[in-house]
């Protein structure tokens, strides 16, 4: 699944740029790769008003850092200037699967 955003003008489209550069500053720390490139990253949404909705995932329900990594996304998105709301959901549904991930991702793990 690959991250979507809605836009209404070139404005929010910069702001999606910046929203994905700072969700990219996000590692998951048992694995060398950003989250975005993981494809943890499900949705992202810029809204007129510059509040930012980003559904995400997790490797697994049992992460060992389930509740640091959705922080910490919502942590860098906040701090771009001209962003007012961030709100992160955590969903398990669609499962998450390594067929997510980007060519870069996979390439820098191995599996290419």
């Amino acid at each position: 699944m690959e991250a979507q955003t809605n836009t209404d003008s070139g404005q929010s489209t910069n702001l999606r740029d910046k929203v994905v550069m700072a969700i990219k500053q996000v590692y998951d720390p048992e694995i060398p790769v950003d989250v975005y490139d993981l494809g943890l990253i499900y949705e992202i949404t810029v809204y007129p008003v510059n509040n930012v909705y980003v559904q995400m995932t997790l490797t697994s329900p049992n992460c060992p850092s389930a509740e640091f990594i959705p922080s910490e996304v919502k942590d860098k998105i906040q701090q771009i200037q001209g962003v007012n709301n961030v709100e992160v959901e955590v969903t398990f549904d669609p499962p998450y699967s390594q067929d997510m991930m980007s060519e870069a991702a996979k390439l820098e793990l191995g599996f290419l």
